[in-house]
Formats: C-alpha cells, sequence, structure tokens
C-alpha cells in the first residue's frame, strides 16, 4: 500500500473515532474530556493504535475506552469504505505532557538568562566588573 494511502487511512480513523467519541455514553470517557490524537493503521489494515489524550485519569479513560471498542469499530466499519476494520488498540499519548515539560523548562531557561543579564548589568552600573 502506497505511503500516502496509509496517511489519509490514519487521518480519517482519527477523525472517525473523533466523530463517534461525542455518542459514547460510557461515564469514564465522558467525565476524563477525551480526545483523540492520532491514529496508526496497520499496512494490512488488521490493527490501529490509537492515541489518546485526557484531562483527569488516563488508566480509567482507557478502561472506558476499552469498553467501547465495539461500537467504535462498527462506526468505522460504517462509515470508511476499507476492507478490513483495524481492531482498535487505544494508547495514552504523552506528546501534550512531553510539550510541556519542553516549555515550562524553556521558561525556566528564559528566566534565569534574564536574571543573569539583569545582575550583569547591575555589577557594571556599580563598577563591580
Amino acid at each position: 500500500m502506497a505511503k500516502y494511502r496509509r496517511g489519509r487511512i490514519n487521518d480519517a480513523v482519527a477523525e472517525e473515532l473523533a466523530v463517534a467519541l461525542r455518542e459514547v455514553r460510557e461515564p469514564k470517557v465522558q467525565n476524563n474530556f477525551v480526545s483523540i490524537t492520532r491514529a496508526d493503521v496497520a499496512p494490512d489494515l488488521k490493527f490501529a493504535s490509537v492515541y489518546f489524550s485526557c484531562i483527569g485519569d488516563s488508566d480509567e479513560a482507557a478502561e472506558g475506552l476499552k469498553k467501547c471498542t465495539g461500537m467504535l469499530r462498527h462506526h468505522l466499519a460504517v462509515t470508511l469504505n476499507l476492507r478490513i476494520t483495524p481492531e482498535l488498540r487505544f494508547v495514552k499519548d504523552g506528546s501534550i505532557e512531553h510539550g510541556a515539560r519542553i516549555a515550562k523548562a524553556l521558561e525556566e531557561i528564559r528566566i534565569n538568562d534574564e536574571k543573569l543579564k539583569n545582575s550583569e548589568a547591575k555589577d557594571k552600573e556599580n563598577g563591580r566588573f
């Protein structure tokens, strides 16, 4: 299968699962504000890793998504015209938290750099250099 086709399938699966997630009535999914970030479908279309992020307990959300797998897979079968409807495996996406940690570290570096520049400027004014 061509690489661009697989990319389109990945995007379509992620989009359709995001739409289907609005219809899920599982409290563990609704209470944790789950959103689909991306999907990675295997080349043979038998399996798909679906990455999600949530606000709340990610373990509880994963458990709720696992309960809803049948309904979500049925939604994919109805909406997407694929030879095989992939089996879904839900994985917590840590990229948002990772990005937040990087942003926080960069902000701390910027603040420390400003403090260092300010102290050097004060030392120059006072003739300590």
